[in-house]
């Protein structure tokens, strides 16, 4: 007999689509929480450059994978699959839906398709390879890589001496290869039925516009000195993930006196832009997504239409769900 999967509802989009205040209104109809779904809102102090909800935005819905992560530390796609999977099974233990909502396609692909096969994190194995590396050099690490798994080895290049140490690490640890890691996560069933809808712009100067006035606000709102703040405490020194976020490393020239803040505030529209392009590419080569127009003729739609434009979909869903 067939299990029925638990459902969840997730709402993706590039940033400025208007996510957030939709996935709170649909919450509030179902008796929902907010899974985050963001690679820089799990961090600590990086608030305002995340766009991360404010209390009075979450509007007394509970949120989850937001501010759970120290700012100095990288934090992995397994690492969210990992604390995603049991805040979900959390909110669903109380009869409540989750609801993610965010813009890192990477995160919510990797938890709808089950998550990521186990593998090893030796300490010991990782100072052996190290030592090896400095005995020995990244051509002969790159060697011995080829010599347990050529695939990975073709497809990274010897000078990635992270990602080569890695798979190595992979395979020193459980006896498998990354190939063979990998094989199994793309094979791995989906533990939730999952309707995910995607917001987007038909008129992308909409959204466009709409961007500029995140950036303005943000910057209104305190972004520099929260950039500063971030740069003093060393963070973009210790975590590279966090010195890539697009909203602090733009404002950098200004903070050093290499350019103006106007300047900065250009390059951070236009990183912005290029980054929801992104985004709309990711979401709509993904066939489980649903698409929803958030404009028409030109005008942007209520949070209340699109939600019961939603709700419907929520309501008459159940045989044709993401992940079945």
């Amino acid at each position: 007999m067939r299990c029925e999967k638990s459902r969840i509802l997730a709402i993706v989009g590039p940033t400025a689509s208007g996510k957030t205040a939709l996935s709170i209104a649909l919450a509030k109809e179902l008796g929902g929480e907010i899974v985050s779904c963001d690679s820089m809102q799990v961090y600590r102090g990086m608030d305002i450059g995340t766009a991360k909800p404010t209390e009075k935005e979450r509007d007394g819905i509970p949120h989850h994978m937001i501010d759970i992560a120290d700012a100095h530390t990288p934090f992995s796609a397994a690492e969210y699959v990992a604390l995603a999977r049991e805040a979900v099974e959390d909110i669903l233990s109380r009869g409540r839906v989750p609801v993610f909502c965010g813009g890192t396609g990477l995160y919510l692909d990797s938890f709808l398709r089950g998550g990521f096969e186990t593998t090893g994190n030796d300490p010991a194995v990782r100072e052996r390879l190290t030592r090896y590396l400095t005995d020995h050099g990244a051509r002969a690490l790159h060697e011995r890589l080829r010599e347990v798994d050529p695939v990975s080895a073709e497809a990274i290049h010897e000078n990635n001496v992270k990602r080569v140490m890695r798979a190595l690490e992979i395979y020193e640890s459980t006896g498998m290869t990354k190939t063979e890691a990998d094989q199994r996560t793309q094979t791995m069933e989906a533990p939730f039925a999952a309707m995910v809808v995607g917001l987007f712009y038909p008129t992308r100067e909409i959204l466009y516009s709409r961007i500029e006035r995140r950036v303005d606000a943000m910057l209104q709102g305190g972004l520099v000195e929260e950039t500063r703040r971030l740069e003093e405490a060393g963070v973009f020194l210790t975590n590279s993930t966090a010195a890539q976020a697009i909203g602090y490393k733009e404002l950098l020239p200004y903070l050093h006196g290499e350019e103006t803040l106007a300047c900065s505030r250009e390059r951070l529209v236009r990183a912005t832009r290029h980054y929801a392009k992104r985004q709309l590419t990711w979401f709509g080569a993904k066939d489980y997504v649903r698409r929803i127009d958030m404009e028409r003729d030109g005008t942007v739609r209520r949070t209340e239409d699109v939600a019961d434009e939603v709700l419907k979909l929520w309501n008459g869903a159940d045989e044709s769900l993401a992940s079945e």
